[in-house]
Formats: structure tokens, C-alpha cells, sequence
């Protein structure tokens, strides 16, 4: 086998085979494959596409070049994925919540991916909270916790460790083949028993219409069922933030008013809905409508709190964050307002560009060796269809240079489109696929 030959493949839009992908996985997680023919590969991936058996191999050989965990315990081992949008912190809410509601969830994430934001950079904004454990003390929170949220450690998938980092700051995010291997290959390998994928559909997703994310969820839900794990998708609206803050230490205040205040609104309905078909299709609750009252009881009554503030303190964080979570949180220098330039309705948001906002204040990668300031981001965001007079904020902008701050009220100013007329509002969720 040779990377270049297999790169000559994609070139040429050939899917290479399933002995040549899985040498060009272990290639990216021993090192034989250098970072330049790491991005070549991306590149071709992206531009040409592999075929349902390709991406199938390309899944399980990523999946197999590194360790495959399994865990005996005495309730369903369940975890749930984003495929990325602006605003997205459900993973921060759903796995306690769940685990509240008697599952074990051991959720491996990722960092910042584009303009998305990563639910290991969200957690990272708490204050000594790591979010690398060692194998041995990931079982050991998942055992005593009931969850935790980590990075793949050496050992789980390291091919896809070593693709993701190189996928982001080359411009090959955007590729329904490399998602869906980057997602499962980590997921399969954890050794879950049930898992449902949150796919976003809308201006700050990767798949922008709903055609494309129909063919993501299919592909995703396809591998992971050829694979062996029961495995849903639902696909969610993506054309406003989720939750009304982006930037990691915002976004994490927000959950925690989901957790322990039981503020409503989107991000709440969203954890629910997708909680309620983990708990259906696992046997712990009869059917949605149950899954649903289950997980909004544990989110009213603090018992999803209570197993997120004991996950804080195992990894790292501070042992009293679930009872006094605003005064552990990071605050930028700059907070200042946003005013709307006319008065009107809230037409339309662009999302990715509200997403590369927070990146260039600070708030995520533009190498992968930038430093993320967890402080910075945007807060109290409007939504589709308010009603704003001229002068009135559209947000809170949160900075830590005056340069910055002036650069990212720009881009609000562009991302938000005010007009005359009340938008049609887009559902939070389109549809469920199984």
C-alpha cells in the first residue's frame, strides 16, 4: 500500500478498497501518513466522494484502529451526537438528564469544528475541569457518575483523532462521508448500546437544506445500524442558535439555567425530545410521550443538576459548580450591546457567519494551535420573528479587545436581516429517522 496511490485514487474519483482504507487508517494513527497526504486525503474525500461501501469501510477501519471499549453495566449504556450548528450545548444538559433517568451515557466528544462550536471546549471553560481522562478514570467517572464527557483518549480511534484536528483547518469539514466516519468511528468504539443523532438542518449547520441532511442522517443511521448499534436520528433547525448565547462559557451558563432554574425554550425541547427516544428505544420508558415526562421531570426537580455538578467535581472542576455555577465562570472585559439599525422583524439569522464571529473574537480555532478564550461570544440573542426597534440590542457582545468587538459587531450587523414583514418560523424539528 501507498498514500499517494490511494490518493491518485480519489483523484481520479475512485473509491479506493477496503484493504486500502484500512491501511490509510492506521497509516493516520501510527504515522506512517504524513499531515500533508492526511489533507490530500480530506481533500479527495470532499471533492469526490466515497461510495456506501467505502464510507462503510472507512467507518470500521478508523473504528478498529485503535481500542474497542466494553462495559457490563447493570443499565443501558446510551450517548447521543451532534452533527454541529451555533449554540448547540445539548450534550451538557441530555447526559445528565439521562443518566437521571437510570441510563450510564460515556459521551465522547469533539472540540470546535469551523464554525461550530465543541462540546469539549464548552466544558473546558469551567475552571480546572479536564476533559482528558486516562481509559481507567473515564470507567471509573461513567461507574460512580453515571456520565462523562471526554476526548478520545490515544487508544479510541486514533485515526480519527489525527483526521479531525487536519479536517478543520483545511476545508474539508463539509463532507457527508468524513462526518459520518469522524462521528461513528468514535461512537461505535465506545461500545454503545443505543444511539441517536442529532442532525442540523439550517444556516449554521454544515448541511444547509434539508435534502442534504436527510442524506447525512440516512448515512450515519445505515453505518451505525450495519454495525450493530440501534441507532435514530432526528433532524433539528439550525437557522438561529439553539440556545441564545454562543461562546463557550455563555453557552454553559445556559445549560445551567436549563439544569437549575428549568428555564423553557429550545435547547430544553430539543434535550427532551432527544432524551425521550434514547429512553424509549432503550426500555426505560414506554414509549415517547413517557421518555418526554421522564426526562422534563428530572430537568424540573434538580436531579439532572445533581449528576452534572458530581460529574464537574470528577473531572476536575469545582465541587460546589451546580449551586454556584456564576461566580466559577470566566467574564470578558468588553460586555456591550448590539443595537438593531432599523426597526422591524427578525427576518432571517446566518448562523455560520455568527458562528466565525465568535471564532474571530477568540472563541474558537483558526489553527489548531490557537489558545480558545472561553469568556468571549454573544449572549441574550435574538430570535427569528422578534419584533426589534431601531436602537434596541440584538444581542450582548462579549470581547477581549476592543478590535475584536468592533470586527464581530460588524459581522452581527451583516448576519441578521431585519425586514417588515413576521417570518415563517421554522420547526425545531423537521423529522425523526430510524
Amino acid at each position: 500500500m501507498d498514500a499517494r496511490a490511494i490518493i491518485a485514487e480519489l483523484r481520479k474519483g475512485k473509491t479506493p478498497s477496503r484493504d486500502a482504507l484500512a491501511w490509510f487508517a492506521r497509516g493516520l494513527a501510527d504515522g506512517v501518513v504524513s499531515d500533508a497526504q492526511a489533507g490530500a486525503f480530506a481533500m479527495g474525500v470532499c471533492l469526490r466522494g466515497l461510495s456506501e461501501e467505502g464510507r462503510v469501510a472507512l467507518t470500521l477501519a478508523m473504528r478498529d484502529s485503535g481500542d474497542k471499549m466494553s462495559w457490563g453495566l447493570p443499565a443501558p449504556v446510551l450517548d447521543k451526537h451532534s452533527t454541529g450548528g451555533v449554540g448547540d450545548c445539548v450534550s451538557l444538559v441530555l447526559a445528565p438528564a439521562l443518566v437521571a433517568c437510570g441510563a450510564y451515557v460515556p459521551m465522547i466528544s469533539g472540540r470546535g469544528l469551523g464554525h461550530t462550536g465543541g462540546t469539549l471546549d464548552k466544558l473546558e471553560a469551567i475552571p480546572g475541569l479536564s476533559t482528558s481522562l486516562t481509559e481507567a478514570r473515564f470507567r471509573q467517572v461513567v461507574a460512580d457518575v453515571g456520565c462523562a464527557i471526554v476526548s478520545a483518549t490515544a487508544e479510541i480511534a486514533p485515526a480519527d483523532k489525527r483526521l479531525y484536528a487536519i479536517r478543520d483547518v483545511t476545508a474539508t469539514v463539509e463532507s457527508l462521508d468524513l462526518i459520518t466516519a469522524s462521528i461513528l468511528s468514535k461512537k461505535l468504539a465506545a461500545g454503545l448500546e443505543g444511539l441517536v443523532l442529532d442532525v442540523k438542518v439550517g444556516s449554521g449547520a454544515f448541511m444547509k437544506s434539508v435534502t442534504e441532511a436527510q442524506a447525512l442522517a440516512g448515512s450515519l443511521v445505515s453505518t451505525a445500524n450495519l454495525a450493530g448499534c440501534p441507532t435514530s436520528a432526528v433532524i433539528s433547525d439550525m437557522n438561529q442558535p439553539l440556545a441564545p448565547a454562543l461562546g463557550n462559557a455563555l453557552e454553559v451558563s445556559e445549560c445551567m439555567d436549563v439544569l437549575c432554574n428549568a428555564k423553557s425554550g429550545p435547547l430544553a425541547e430539543l434535550s427532551v425530545a432527544l432524551g425521550a427516544g434514547l429512553l424509549a428505544s432503550a426500555g426505560l420508558a414506554t414509549d415517547l410521550d413517557d421518555g418526554a415526562r421522564r426526562m422534563s421531570e428530572v430537568l424540573t426537580n434538580g436531579k439532572a443538576a445533581e449528576v452534572f455538578g458530581r460529574m464537574v467535581a470528577a473531572m476536575g472542576g469545582p465541587i460546589r459548580f451546580a449551586e454556584e455555577w456564576q461566580r466559577f465562570l470566566p467574564e470578558a472585559p468588553i460586555i456591550r450591546e448590539v443595537a438593531a439599525p432599523t426597526s422591524g422583524y427578525v427576518q432571517m439569522m446566518d448562523g455560520e457567519a455568527l458562528g466565525l464571529a465568535v471564532v474571530g473574537l477568540g472563541g474558537g480555532r483558526q489553527v489548531e494551535s490557537d489558545v480558545i478564550n472561553p469568556a468571549v461570544g454573544f449572549s441574550e440573542v435574538v430570535r427569528l420573528g422578534d419584533r426589534v426597534e431601531a436602537g434596541q440590542p440584538l444581542m450582548r457582545l462579549h470581547a477581549a479587545r476592543e478590535d475584536a468587538a468592533l470586527l464581530a459587531e460588524a459581522a452581527v450587523q451583516k448576519a441578521i436581516v431585519i425586514g417588515d414583514a413576521m417570518p415563517d418560523k421554522p420547526p425545531l424539528i423537521h423529522e425523526r429517522s430510524r
